[in-house]
């Protein structure tokens, strides 16, 4: 009888069994609680099991459930729950966490399974929550910030910052917006109604801008899945990297245009003096041993050691001495400085007495690569020095300093790009026969669609705006060819004029609900969208990650993709239809459930991203749903309202996002509780943008230390 309910069971859920498990727990688990006994029909279908019986998790587990999650034989899902008992739950947080994140969304019990009462699972929630705080409150679990290279983009920040040049170092494709004419001015706490920008993908005419001749730059490191291009555990130093980093240093400094007109600091660090005794060695140390502790300060961004001065500053008495071009002594010496891995890396130095906390020039160093892609400025080297920087009026002022400082150019055309996985766009090939309004001479329309979402992200960070914009605005920016390719969803189309370089972008009002937020943009729609037909799945994946920070598993890999074009036979049915037909496999319906409805409430826009009722079949368009099992829409305004009805998830998403951009590495359960209280700050202060980014600073995981400590002897 055992073996029958075993096979009736894996075929039934399959990897969805998780969820099956979770819904047992639930009921065995809010029956201990509340000290009522479980009826049968509450735990199973078991006829054996009587009702009004007190049941053990240990007995319902083993009578229902070690069958298919036994810890020796390859459990579903990769979920044990052999042993476990009401007093070990807390023994494994990420298991616990699972568990949270399923029944808050509403993923389990399956949907084919009777649901479970709202009153239980608010209770069951509640306790589950207060024993994962009380865990981590109990062993204060700390997760690493792991030591982490530059990424190529911080890299090019932080030599311009260093040198204080007046170019760029080298061409960085990665920076989507191009800005011209300077609009980006977040002291003025307003967005221009007019923006000029640009896009590198737009051609080789976005590449003008000034940077440092004969200098190539390493290859783009490349985006974690579900993640950001500055994660540490991307980010290594193989030999050749670090050959590749030693003449990068060098074709910086011998570059024809690193000379005193481009480099801010060519008077006090390589200019030569103007008198001096070459054959006195004491003289000419204590003329270079000034300007290189002031230089590795800046580099190495903190105290530096006096056998790191002395080692450098010998290497230039010794070729002083030997009569060699001053200009490339230095030269050579800021060449291995920013070849360093004491300039390459970022550490995660424990404040000294306490091992919990960060150094204040580890703070420093986080803050200004969070916000700025680079290296420290003097204030905030400054306040570490004095050891002030992490007390919390200090930090809440530095804030408010760099929050409106142009650098945070940098983070705009860092993180927005990463967090709604921009990149893809690039690739997006609509058919040139079926959507020849997509291509704008030898142009796309997508170097325009990527602006869109970028702009609004700018403006409501700069303006500070809830980030419920983000969801549904009342404003957008586009062009005039945008415009007019977004057809009735247009707000005033029928302009015309454009500039390839410079593309002139006005801020206009929302008319129209179905258009507006990063999610129903042409750029996000187009980028889901395969060459001749929308892609479901794909665009509901794409929200599952990006707007609620819960990505789906990849799918099996015998799975087939879908086909473009239908197959014969199946040419009347919608696109609905079909995947139905094609995913009746058990191990893929427990993420379709979650993702089908998010990515069907976008099936009204085409393929780039116009609207549409009908399909080329003449069937009408069924983008009906509910979202997490509690909120129907029959129409996409209505999703907007259900997702606004869940903005508190949404701000707990986002700050999730942000924490891991800014930590470089991915979350844990431990970061769960900092997750919450970020996100409750935020909605506290009307969901507003900077209170989100703010908080994210105070977080006690941006604080703390990853109890790495530096080798004092790394040159």
């Amino acid at each position: 009888m055992r073996n029958l309910l075993s096979i009736q069971f894996k075929r039934r859920h399959g990897c969805a069994g998780i969820r099956c498990v979770a819904a047992i727990w639930i009921a065995i688990l809010s029956s201990a609680w509340a000290g009522s006994p479980v009826h049968a029909e509450k735990v199973g279908t078991d006829s054996s099991v009587e009702p009004n019986r007190e049941l053990s998790i240990a007995a319902v587990f083993e009578e229902h459930c070690v069958m298919c999650h036994d810890q020796d034989d390859d459990p579903a899902a990769g979920v044990s729950l052999n042993g476990l008992r009401h007093e070990n739950i807390g023994k494994d947080l990420d298991r616990l966490q699972r568990l949270i994140e399923v029944l808050d969304r509403n993923e389990m019990p399956p949907e084919d399974e009777p649901p479970l009462p709202q009153a239980t699972r608010t209770k069951l929630l509640a306790k589950l929550t207060s024993a994962l705080h009380d865990k981590v409150a109990e062993t204060r679990p700390v997760i690493q910030t792991p030591i982490r290279r530059m990424n190529r983009f911080q890299y090019n920040n932080a030599v311009m910052d260093l040198f204080e040049l007046k170019c760029i170092v080298f061409t960085l494709p990665e920076r989507m917006l191009r800005e011209h004419r300077g609009y980006f001015q977040p002291q003025n706490g307003k967005m221009p109604d007019e923006v000029f920008v640009g896009s590198r993908p737009l051609g080789k005419s976005q590449m003008i801008e000034p940077r440092l001749a004969g200098v190539a730059a390493f290859p783009q490191d490349l985006r974690a899945e579900h993640g950001y291009d500055n994660q540490a555990d991307h980010l290594s130093l193989s030999p050749l990297l670090m050959e590749s980093f030693l003449k990068l240093g060098t074709s910086i400094t011998e570059s024809p245009d690193f000379h005193s007109k481009n480099v801010g600091v060519w008077n006090w660090f390589f200019r030569e003096p103007e008198q001096w005794d070459q054959s006195t060695g004491s003289t000419i140390e204590a003329e270079l041993r000034p300007r290189m502790v002031r230089f590795l300060h800046r580099a190495f961004r903190g105290q530096v050691t006096d056998v790191q001065v002395d080692r450098y500053t010998q290497y230039a008495v010794n070729r002083v001495q030997a009569e060699d071009p001053f200009v490339d002594i230095m030269k050579s010496v800021a060449a291995a400085v920013i070849s360093s891995p004491r300039f390459l890396y970022l550490y995660g130095e424990a404040a000294d007495g306490n091992d919990s906390q960060v150094s204040d020039f580890e703070l420093a160093s986080r803050l200004s690569f969070f916000l700025w892609g680079s290296l420290p400025d003097s204030e905030l080297l400054q306040l570490a020095e004095a050891g002030t920087l992490h007390e919390p009026d200090v930090l809440n002022e530095q804030f408010d300093r760099m929050i409106r400082d142009r650098r945070l150019k940098r983070f705009c055309d860092s993180f927005p790009t990463q967090w709604l996985q921009l990149d893809r766009i690039v690739s997006s090939v609509p058919d040139r026969e079926q959507f020849p309004q997509f291509y704008f001479l030898k142009y796309r329309d997508s170097m325009h669609m990527m602006l869109e979402p970028l702009l609004l992200f700018e403006t409501v960070l700069i303006e500070n705006q809830p980030i419920t914009q983000l969801l549904d605005s009342d404003f957008t920016y586009r062009s005039d060819l945008l415009e007019n390719a977004y057809g009735e969803l247009a707000t005033n189309p029928k302009r015309r004029g454009q500039s390839v370089t410079a593309i002139r972008f006005r801020r206009m009002p929302i008319k129209d609900r179905r258009t507006g937020g990063v999610i129903t943009n042409a750029a996000v729609m187009t980028m889901t969208s395969g060459p001749q037909r929308t892609q479901p799945i794909t665009r509901g994946a794409w929200m599952a990650g990006v707007i609620f920070n819960n990505p789906p598993e990849p799918p099996p890999a015998d799975v087939p993709a879908l086909d473009e074009k239908p197959p014969e036979g199946e040419e009347h049915l919608t696109l609905r239809e079909r995947l139905a037909m094609h995913r009746q496999r058990s191990d893929c319906k427990g993420c379709h459930e979650k993702i089908d409805p998010l990515g069907f409430a976008l099936e009204n826009y085409n393929p780039i991203g116009t609207w549409r009722e009908q399909y080329e079949n003449g069937r009408e368009v069924d983008m009906a749903g509910t979202l997490f099992r509690k909120h129907s829409f029959a129409d996409v305004v209505e999703f907007k309202d259900a997702l606004l009805a869940e903005k508190d998830r949404f701000t707990e998403a986002l700050a999730g996002h942000l924490l891991t951009f800014a930590l470089a590495r991915p979350l844990g359960p431990t970061d769960k509780i900092a997750v919450e209280n970020i996100a409750a700050a935020t909605i506290e202060d009307e969901y507003r943008m900077q209170t989100l980014l703010r908080q994210v600073v105070l977080s006690e995981p941006f604080c703390s230390s990853s109890q790495s400590q530096r080798e004092e002897e790394i040159p």
